[in-house]
């Protein structure tokens, strides 16, 4: 969940990590700190808050050196204050030490190291780490590389950490387990270190993803080593960086979360560029096309998500049962691996994650994997953790979502879902050719609607302006847009902390319906399709106890602009693409809402983008 960053070379070092905490900060804000090598010593400069309280309070001390680490935060063991800000330090000052993970028996090593005379200054798991490697350093006198591994090897838990010592000055050591961690390789052995490319990639394209188990040692003079935790010493694998700088800027929107609600037009292009053409009538997604058979002759495909990830699922779920006939079942990966869940090898385990690093997601796919499934994912970012256990799989190619609340990649991942539930249904012959060809069609005119959707940005700003003092909210959707209602609902609550929950419409009257009243806004997707008249009918029972009815509707409806309070017309296309358009509207009336509340957008207190903690 936190940040990491991390700078070896000839340039100074703090304005690069500072930039490089800025461009993090998505993974946390609860604090931010830097410790420096200057002047002979580790010097650490650290508040809570955001990075900008960071940057003010060092704006006058000396943050001269070109060695350095930094660090922002979201909180698990400890409040976020100053004191349990990263870096932590040894007691003698001479080690510094940042870490994003969990440390789960801190408290035995904890007990042991106060027992050898050091004294712990904050509540963070991670200040074991710094006392025991520098414990193994004075007991063994050895490298600061070995009392690494050693200390680690000593570690249950997830981590991906950087050391920093005084005794070192032309070295930095790192190193990974379920928390990632990129290095990246500059001109005349310069270095950089990052939980992703995000604060990379304006120095240097040439990078290396360590793997799990993996220590890397960058040292001025000697360049990068890599070392796994059992000694054996590694062969680096350097990847060209595709990232561009510019899609990590704002790009003259207000929020980065707006940007890439606007940006679904290219994402969802970009999604479906050279993997269909409508007009020869082909589906090709290359990632997975080794393992199209197994698919289709799957017992089951078991789909494993968490939050935005998994609502996708949820839609692919539809698309698959209904086009291809095959049986899915959708998981949160949070779940999955504790309830002793009945996998073998006819299964087909699906990860779906936009930072393909997400910890739930990742310990899923392992137990998949030792139970013999074949284990697919679908993913955003390239050399994530997921690409890389899984045995196949398909990217996204949504470009960096900064904005902690997901837009683009949803309905990345859902154009992907449909892309496979399509070719699928194709080559198992459960869709006709006329139908097949439909769908195709409507898919590559999706971007095009959903520019369309967007011109209405100002009608929906007006709506959000009705309903964005609301203490509450109801989504209701059927079928494929029963996840969007889902979607919807988290949205709102994300960025706006207004408590908003969605159900299928026909469940309404087994509960919710008792919350209606003149003062609950009720979202509804009543497109046209199987269910058109059972939703009217559900409009009316809300209509019936006061409720505010805002519909997203297709476009020329006339029935249920009779009926609602307000309406959201999307353009009409085929029933199993609607998520597609319907879910645009609500993401900005979120963020309308949102903005309206003075809530900050792009970073929902108490969230961070990154779940890569359990």
């Amino acid at each position: 969940m936190c940040g990491i960053v991390a700078y070896i070379g000839k340039k100074q070092a703090y304005p690069i990590i500072l930039k490089g905490l800025k461009r993090l900060e998505y993974r946390g804000y609860d604090s931010a700190g830097i410790a420096l090598l200057n002047n002979n010593k580790v010097n650490i400069y650290k508040k809570q808050g955001k990075v900008s309280n960071l940057e003010e309070y060092a704006n006058t001390l000396d943050t001269s050196g070109n060695i350095g680490i930094g660090h922002t935060r979201w909180a698990t063991h400890g409040l976020p204050n100053d004191i349990n800000s990263h870096p932590h330090f040894s007691n003698d000052g001479k080690l510094a030490l940042i870490h994003n993970g969990i440390i789960e028996n801190y408290d035995v090593l904890k007990k042991e190291l106060i027992n050898r005379g050091y004294k712990f200054v904050s509540e963070t798991d991670t200040e074991v780490l710094v006392h025991l490697i520098d414990d193994i350093l004075k007991n063994e006198r050895i490298s600061l590389a070995e009392a690494v591994r050693l200390a680690l090897n000593e570690v249950t838990g997830a981590y991906a950490i950087v050391v920093l010592s005084q005794d070192n000055p032309d070295q930095l050591v790192a190193a990974r387990k379920s928390s990632p961690l990129v290095v990246g390789i500059g001109s005349d052995n310069e270095f950089f270190l990052a939980s992703d490319a995000t604060p990379i990639v304006e120095y240097t394209k040439q990078v290396v993803y360590l793997n799990d188990e993996e220590i890397a040692v960058v040292d001025i003079n000697e360049g990068l080593k890599i070392v796994h935790l059992s000694n054996q010493e590694k062969t680096p694998y350097i990847q060209e960086l595709e990232l561009h700088l510019e899609a990590l800027e704002k790009g003259g929107f207000e929020h980065f979360m707006l940007k890439e609600i606007y940006e679904q037009p290219r994402s969802i292009h970009d999604c479906f560029r050279g993997r269909l053409n409508a007009e020869e009538g082909w589906v090709a997604l290359g990632g997975i096309k080794d393992y199209e058979q197994k698919l289709i002759n799957a017992n089951r495909i078991i789909m494993v998500a968490c939050g935005t990830s998994w609502h996708a699922c949820q839609v692919g779920e539809y698309l698959i049962e209904d086009l291809a006939r095959i049986n899915v079942e959708v998981e949160y990966a949070s779940e999955f691996r504790y309830r002793n869940p009945i996998i073998n090898e006819n299964d087909v385990v699906i990860a779906v994650s936009q930072s393909g690093e997400t910890a739930d997601t990742l310990a899923a796919l392992e137990l998949a994997k030792h139970k013999g499934a074949t284990i697919l994912g679908i993913c955003n970012v390239v050399g994530s953790s997921i690409s890389r256990i899984t045995d196949a799989g398909s990217y996204t190619h949504a470009g960096p979502e900064i904005g902690v609340a997901s837009t683009k990649a949803f309905t990345a991942q859902v154009t992907i879902l449909t892309l496979m539930a399509l070719k699928l249904a194709h080559k198992k012959g459960t869709i006709s050719e006329s139908r097949f060809h439909t769908i195709l069609s409507d898919l590559e005119a999706i971007p095009d609607k959903v520019k369309k959707i967007l011109e209405s940005d100002d009608k929906i700003k007006e709506i959000a302006e009705v309903y964005k003092d609301s203490q509450n909210a109801l989504y209701l959707g059927r079928g494929s847009s029963f996840p969007v209602a889902l979607e919807g609902a988290l949205k709102l609550k994300e960025i706006s902390y207004i408590h908003a929950e969605g159900y299928p419409a026909a469940e309404m009257k087994h509960g919710p319906i008792a919350l209606i009243d003149e003062e609950m806004p009720v979202f509804v997707i009543a497109t046209k399709g199987n269910s058109y008249e059972k939703v009217v009918s559900n409009i009316q029972e809300v209509k019936a106890r006061k409720g505010k009815i805002i519909a997203i509707v297709t476009e020329g409806d006339v029935q249920v602009k009779e009926l609602a309070d307000h309406v959201i017309e999307i353009p009409d296309t085929d029933e199993n693409l609607v998520p597609l358009l319907a879910t645009v509207p609500l993401q900005l009336i979120s963020y309308h809402i949102a903005v309206m509340r003075d809530c900050n957008v792009d970073q929902p207190r108490n969230l961070a983008k990154s779940v890569t903690v359990e």
